[in-house]
Protein backbone atom coordinates (compact mmCIF):
# COMPACT_ATOMS: atom_id res chain seq x y z
CA UNK A 1 0.00 0.00 0.00
CA UNK A 2 0.92 3.48 -1.03
CA UNK A 3 2.92 5.46 2.42
CA UNK A 4 0.43 8.56 0.94
CA UNK A 5 -2.35 6.62 2.02
CA UNK A 6 -1.57 7.17 6.43
CA UNK A 7 -3.88 9.86 7.40
CA UNK A 8 -4.12 11.71 10.61
CA UNK A 9 -7.50 11.12 12.54
CA UNK A 10 -9.10 14.76 12.27
CA UNK A 11 -10.97 13.99 15.74
CA UNK A 12 -7.53 12.85 17.30
CA UNK A 13 -4.79 13.42 15.04
CA UNK A 14 -3.35 9.55 15.50
CA UNK A 15 -2.07 8.38 12.09
CA UNK A 16 -4.25 5.78 10.59
CA UNK A 17 -3.28 3.42 7.61
CA UNK A 18 -6.44 4.16 5.85
CA UNK A 19 -6.63 0.72 3.32
CA UNK A 20 -7.34 1.19 -0.81
CA UNK A 21 -10.24 -1.44 -0.02
CA UNK A 22 -11.75 -2.46 2.78
CA UNK A 23 -15.51 -4.07 4.02
CA UNK A 24 -17.33 -1.38 5.46
CA UNK A 25 -15.63 2.18 6.29
CA UNK A 26 -11.79 3.05 7.86
CA UNK A 27 -12.21 4.16 11.37
CA UNK A 28 -9.35 5.79 13.61
CA UNK A 29 -7.65 2.93 15.85
CA UNK A 30 -7.66 4.96 18.74
CA UNK A 31 -10.78 7.26 18.91
CA UNK A 32 -12.95 4.70 16.47
CA UNK A 33 -14.26 8.15 14.63
CA UNK A 34 -14.57 7.72 10.68
CA UNK A 35 -12.04 8.97 8.90
CA UNK A 36 -12.01 10.52 5.25
CA UNK A 37 -11.56 8.07 3.09
CA UNK A 38 -9.15 9.39 0.98
CA UNK A 39 -6.92 7.34 -1.05
CA UNK A 40 -4.06 7.12 -4.20
CA UNK A 41 -3.93 4.14 -6.72
CA UNK A 42 -2.60 3.11 -9.48
CA UNK A 43 -3.87 0.31 -12.57
CA UNK A 44 -3.03 -2.10 -10.35
CA UNK A 45 -5.79 -1.44 -7.10
CA UNK A 46 -8.19 0.69 -9.04
CA UNK A 47 -10.70 -1.85 -9.21
CA UNK A 48 -10.35 -2.53 -5.30
CA UNK A 49 -10.66 0.78 -4.49
CA UNK A 50 -14.08 0.98 -6.42
CA UNK A 51 -15.12 -2.20 -4.82
CA UNK A 52 -17.20 -0.39 -2.49
CA UNK A 53 -20.76 -0.05 -0.85
CA UNK A 54 -19.94 4.26 -0.29
CA UNK A 55 -20.56 6.53 -2.86
CA UNK A 56 -16.85 7.01 -4.47
CA UNK A 57 -15.42 10.43 -6.01
CA UNK A 58 -12.24 9.33 -8.27
CA UNK A 59 -9.93 11.82 -9.13
CA UNK A 60 -7.98 11.47 -12.29
CA UNK A 61 -5.48 14.25 -11.91
CA UNK A 62 -1.51 14.57 -13.00
CA UNK A 63 1.28 16.63 -10.51
CA UNK A 64 2.19 18.79 -13.66
CA UNK A 65 -1.17 20.11 -13.78
CA UNK A 66 -2.70 23.26 -12.02
CA UNK A 67 -5.83 22.93 -12.18
CA UNK A 68 -5.44 19.36 -10.37
CA UNK A 69 -3.63 21.28 -7.87
CA UNK A 70 -6.36 23.86 -7.20
CA UNK A 71 -8.66 20.88 -6.67
CA UNK A 72 -6.85 18.79 -4.43
CA UNK A 73 -8.03 20.87 -1.09
CA UNK A 74 -11.03 21.20 -1.89
CA UNK A 75 -11.38 16.75 -2.43
CA UNK A 76 -9.33 16.71 0.85
CA UNK A 77 -12.09 18.94 2.57
CA UNK A 78 -15.45 16.64 1.40
CA UNK A 79 -13.73 13.68 2.15
CA UNK A 80 -13.56 14.96 5.78
CA UNK A 81 -16.47 16.39 5.71
CA UNK A 82 -18.37 13.49 4.48
CA UNK A 83 -16.08 10.78 6.34
CA UNK A 84 -18.03 7.48 6.56
CA UNK A 85 -20.17 8.28 3.48
CA UNK A 86 -17.45 9.31 0.30
CA UNK A 87 -13.98 7.66 -0.66
CA UNK A 88 -12.66 10.11 -2.84
CA UNK A 89 -9.79 7.73 -5.17
CA UNK A 90 -6.92 9.72 -6.83
CA UNK A 91 -5.27 9.12 -10.02
CA UNK A 92 -2.27 9.95 -11.40
CA UNK A 93 -2.76 9.51 -15.11
CA UNK A 94 0.55 9.40 -16.28
CA UNK A 95 1.32 6.34 -13.62
CA UNK A 96 -1.69 5.08 -14.59
CA UNK A 97 -2.91 5.44 -18.27
CA UNK A 98 -5.64 2.30 -18.46
CA UNK A 99 -7.55 4.02 -15.62
CA UNK A 100 -7.31 7.47 -17.78
CA UNK A 101 -8.54 5.55 -20.93
CA UNK A 102 -11.59 3.80 -19.03
CA UNK A 103 -12.84 6.91 -17.60
CA UNK A 104 -12.14 8.91 -20.75
CA UNK A 105 -10.08 11.18 -19.40
CA UNK A 106 -9.12 13.44 -22.30
CA UNK A 107 -8.58 16.52 -20.15
CA UNK A 108 -7.59 16.75 -16.46
CA UNK A 109 -8.86 17.65 -13.89
CA UNK A 110 -11.60 14.27 -14.85
CA UNK A 111 -13.80 14.09 -11.82
CA UNK A 112 -16.03 10.95 -12.00
CA UNK A 113 -18.79 10.40 -9.67
CA UNK A 114 -19.94 6.50 -8.90
CA UNK A 115 -22.48 4.43 -6.72
CA UNK A 116 -22.66 0.71 -6.82
CA UNK A 117 -20.23 1.08 -9.64
CA UNK A 118 -21.75 3.21 -12.08
CA UNK A 119 -21.03 6.59 -13.15
CA UNK A 120 -23.76 9.03 -11.73
CA UNK A 121 -21.90 12.17 -12.40
CA UNK A 122 -18.75 13.43 -14.54
CA UNK A 123 -17.22 17.07 -14.06
CA UNK A 124 -14.05 18.45 -16.45
CA UNK A 125 -12.33 20.55 -15.03
CA UNK A 126 -11.12 22.74 -11.99
CA UNK A 127 -15.08 23.34 -9.96
CA UNK A 128 -15.28 25.34 -6.89
CA UNK A 129 -15.37 23.98 -3.81
CA UNK A 130 -19.81 25.38 -3.58
CA UNK A 131 -19.60 22.95 -7.05
CA UNK A 132 -18.42 20.23 -6.56
CA UNK A 133 -20.46 20.21 -2.97
CA UNK A 134 -23.77 20.60 -3.94
CA UNK A 135 -22.67 17.55 -6.54
CA UNK A 136 -21.40 14.91 -3.59
CA UNK A 137 -24.33 16.06 -1.61
CA UNK A 138 -26.64 14.97 -4.36
CA UNK A 139 -25.31 11.70 -5.45
CA UNK A 140 -25.15 11.00 -1.51
CA UNK A 141 -29.03 11.95 -1.53
CA UNK A 142 -29.93 9.85 -4.18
Amino acid sequence: MASGNVRPCPSCGTKNRVPVSAKGRPRCASCKTDLPWLVDVGDADLAAALDTNQLVLIDLWAPWCGPCRMVAPILEKLAASHAGELKVVKVNVDDAPSAAARFDAQSIPTLVIMRDGQIVERVIGAQPEPVLRRLVDAALNQ
